[in-house]
């Protein structure tokens, strides 16, 4: 049992206790962010703070008045912040009332592209910087009136960011100001159709080929994996998924317990704009999801997340990154040379050898799970057989 120290939030500490057992902390670990709290606790009420009063800025101030505190301090006192919100004994801190002119208006067209545009929350991420950015270029520290902006203004301020982003972030650019303008107009801030103003990317989507491995290198690349680690099991059932059905990374991440059903032999899959498909589990990786299970995954979390970290905090994957990382490793172990290193690479290998080994893009769109057509038809381009037999001839020269 953790050993207790006195507070004057005594009854928290012990259900912190045990959510830093169920976050897999080692009990010298949870012994010391035990003590850093109880510290904390005593200096609140030797300055007679209030539980109410407790946030982030006074954490600050406390910090700042012990310099021998230690590195992981701040972290342990975020978190003992958050169970205590989420225990309802401390507010959640309420939005500025000073909001800037530039926050409430990004705040506002956030909320109409939640409400009245039905998007997520993936592309206000993508959509919001590029907003802020021709704010902040164009009116500076001047109030933002946007009935002053004219065409001219739009188009130089694109002209600029051209030269700072690629093609892909291009189109995410003009996207996201086309929608910001309507959005003015739909409100009556301007009356102008500055959306009309926003010129269109040329997009060539045949243009590259797709960056895939041939089937040999996939299979060296789940190989790789050290199974008899609880480590390798886990990264190995990961790529498995990857490769044998055509996950997205983001998918992965989203993977929960509730989404397996053993009976059937089925993965429900949350994929984007909140669509959701059934897939079949194929035998190879539910074996391998069976065994990480029963010998991978940490017994002790609370997280309902299939894929869980290693170490404390034992939590699901923050985001998409920590599934890129886990296959650009495996193509370094195994000594596979590709542009590509994300978890879209197998997603692409996936298909094409699925069309190599004679499936239709239908078919391919379908385990894709792709909402257009136009999606799949870029794997067109790889099935070189069939393409050489609709290729004309070179004219010899007497035929020129």
């Amino acid at each position: 049992m953790d050993q207790h120290f006195s507070s004057p939030l005594p009854s928290c500490l012990d259900s912190f206790a045990g959510r830093l057992r169920e976050l897999g902390y080692a009990r010298t670990t949870r012994r010391e962010k035990l003590r850093v709290v109880a510290d904390f606790s005593s200096w609140l009420q030797r300055r007679k703070h209030r539980a109410v009063e407790v946030d982030e800025q006074v954490v600050v101030k406390y910090l700042g008045r012990h310099s021998r505190h230690g590195r992981g301090d701040s972290r342990t006192l975020g978190e003992w912040l958050e169970a205590l919100r989420e225990a309802g004994v401390v507010p959640r801190p309420r939005r500025e009332s000073e909001e800037t002119q530039l926050q409430r208006l990004e705040r506002e067209f956030g909320e109409y592209l939640i409400v009245e545009r039905g998007l997520s929350q993936a592309t206000l991420k993508n959509s919001l910087p590029f907003v802020r950015s021709f704010l902040e270029h164009h009116f500076r520290t001047r109030p933002i009136v946007m009935a002053e902006v004219r065409a001219p203004d739009v188009q130089r301020f694109l002209l600029r960011k051209l030269h700072t982003v690629g093609p892909s972030r291009t189109k995410l650019m003009v996207g996201a100001l086309r929608s910001f303008f309507r959005f003015l107009r739909w409100r009556g801030d301007i009356t102008i159709d500055l959306a009309s103003a926003v010129p269109k990317v040329a997009e060539w989507r045949s243009s590259v080929l797709p960056k895939s491995l041939q089937a040999d290198d996939v299979k060296r690349l789940i190989s790789s994996c050290r199974r008899e680690t609880l480590t390798g099991q886990r990264d190995y059932t990961l790529l498995l998924l990857l490769a044998r059905l055509g996950l997205r990374a983001g998918e992965v991440v989203a993977l929960t317990l509730d989404d397996i059903d053993w009976e059937a032999g089925e993965l429900t899959v949350r994929g984007k704009g909140g669509r959701e498909d059934r897939l079949p589990i194929p035998p190879d990786v539910g074996e391998a999801m069976a065994t990480y299970l029963r010998q991978g995954r940490p017994r002790h979390c609370s997280t309902r997340r299939f894929f869980v970290r290693r170490r404390a905090p034992l939590r699901g994957f923050a985001s998409s990154v920590a599934v890129c990382t886990i296959v650009r490793r495996a193509l370094a172990r195994a000594g596979i040379a590709s542009p590509r290193k994300g978890a879209h690479l197998l997603r692409h290998s996936l298909a094409t050898e699925m069309l190599r080994k004679g499936a239709s893009l239908a078919e391919i769109g379908e385990i894709l799970r792709h909402r257009l057509v136009d999606t799949t038809s870029i794997y067109a381009k790889v099935d070189l057989v069939a393409l050489r037999a609709l290729a004309h001839p070179w004219p010899s020269r007497g035929e020129a």
